[in-house]
C-alpha cells in the first residue's frame, strides 16, 4: 500500500545531482566512505537546489536524492575496496517507513548495491516533529541493515535530549564545535563530554568540517577516528576526490 507522501506528492520541476566528500579513518589511514551532497547540474551548492524543493515536492525530492545517490556510488566505488555511501535524508518527509523504503531498497536491487555499506544521516537542523515517529524510522531501516547518524550534533534543535531519546549508530559533530578548537579549552571539554557519551552508548564518533590540521589533531586525541572536511578534500562533482593521506599511529591510553 502507498504511503500519503506517494499520493499526493508533486513531481520534480528540475534536475539535480550529487558530488562526494570522503570519510577519512585516522587509524586504519583509509577512505571510510563517502557522502552524497546535493548538487545542481552545473555544481550549484546544496542551497540553491533546496531553495527550487515546494513543500508538496519534499517526499519525492527525499526519494531522487536517495535513489540518484545509489545509482552514481554505484559506477563510482571500486567494487574491490569496502565502502560506506551517507545519504542525507529528511525525518519530516517519510510518513510510512516501510513504504517510504521500498525505491531505496529496489535501487540497491537493481544497482547490486549492499544495503549494508548505505547509512542515513538526519540533520539536527531540521526539527523533528515526532520523536516517537523518527525512532520507528530508524527501526525500519536498522532491519534492512542500513546505518544510521545523526548530522550536525550539538547544533542543532535536541542535542542530548534527542540523544536521550534512541541512539543512532554514530553521530557527526558539528562543525560549530570543531572550528578552532585547538585553541579553545571549552570546545575540547565539550567534545571530549560528547566523546565519552557516546563510548557508553557504544555510538561511533565523526568529526566533521575538518580544515586544519591543528583541529584534526586534538579531535584524534580526544579519541575520534573518522574525519571529514576540506582538509582532508572538498567535494566532487560526480567524482571520487584525492584524499589527504595522514597516517596516524594509535597512542596510548586513546581508546577507539
Amino acid at each position: 500500500m502507498a504511503c500519503e507522501g506517494c499520493r499526493t506528492s508533486s513531481p520534480l520541476d528540475f534536475d539535480f545531482s550529487m558530488a562526494f566528500q570522503p570519510i577519512y579513518d585516522a587509524v586504519a589511514d583509509r577512505v571510510w566512505g563517502y557522502e552524497a551532497l546535493v548538487r545542481g547540474l552545473a555544481g550549484e551548492g546544496a542551497f540553491d537546489v533546496l531553495s527550487k524543493v515546494s513543500a508538496k515536492q519534499k517526499y519525492r525530492f527525499d526519494q531522487d536524492c536517495r535513489v540518484k545517490a545509489i545509482e552514481l556510488a554505484a559506477r563510482l566505488f571500486p567494487a574491490d575496496e569496502e565502502l560506506m555511501l551517507s545519504i542525507n535524508f529528511m525525518p519530516n518527509a517519510v510518513y510510512e517507513p516501510a513504504a517510504c523504503l521500498r525505491a531505496t531498497l529496489l535501487a540497491a536491487g537493481r544497482c547490486n548495491f549492499p544495503t549494508s555499506a548505505i547509512m542515513f544521516e538526519f540533520t539536527e537542523n531540521e526539527e523533528v516533529l515526532d520523536t516517537a515517529h523518527l525512532e520507528n524510522i530508524i527501526t525500519e531501516y536498522r532491519k534492512h541493515g542500513f546505518t544510521t547518524a545523526i548530522d550536525d550534533f550539538g547544533a542543532g534543535h535536541a542535542g542530548l535530549g534527542l540523544l536521550a531519546d534512541f541512539q543512532p549508530d554514530l553521530i557527526k559533530i558539528d562543525m560549530k564545535l570543531v572550528r578552532g578548537i585547538d585553541s579553545s579549552p571549552a570546545r575540547q571539554a565539550v567534545v571530549r563530554g560528547i566523546v565519552g557519551i557516546a563510548a557508553e552508548l557504544d555510538i561511533t564518533v565523526l568529526a566533521e568540517g575538518i580544515e586544519t590540521q591543528e583541529e584534526f589533531l586534538i579531535l584524534r586525541e580526544s579519541g575520534i577516528r573518522l574525519f571529514q572536511g576540506y582538509w582532508f578534500a572538498r567535494p566532487a562533482f560526480e567524482e571520487l576526490p584525492a584524499v589527504r593521506s595522514v597516517p596516524v599511529p594509535v597512542t596510548a591510553g586513546v581508546s577507539w
